[in-house]
């Protein structure tokens, strides 16, 4: 069970969340400052509030990852990158930054 406010269990990344991530690749390029070739969705987990929060393991390369928050707003708003952490392996745990 979900507290209130908490973040769901860890998940292995579903095609709508690849989806999610190539939809908000550009504003990662642009607030990481580098281009990605790969750029796949490996783990996420959520937090619903006024909408839902990702927190999303993206590969970005071999054996580097980065972290993304992304919102998504109730009634199919736009998507919005809140926050992104870089030099992340496979290992390091996804969850609330």
């Amino acid at each position: 069970m979900i507290k209130c406010g908490g973040t769901a269990h860890v998940q292995d990344a579903t095609p709508e969340v690849q989806n999610i991530c190539d939809e908000i690749k550009p504003q990662a390029e642009k607030k990481a400052g580098k281009k990605f070739n790969l750029f796949h969705a490996k783990k996420f987990t959520t937090q619903v509030v006024a909408g839902t929060v990702y927190f999303i393991q993206v590969e970005v390369g071999k054996d580097e990852c980065i972290n993304v928050r992304v919102f998504k707003p109730l009634a199919n708003g736009k998507l919005e990158l809140q926050g992104l952490e870089t030099s992340k392996t496979l290992k390091d745990p996804i969850g609330y930054f």
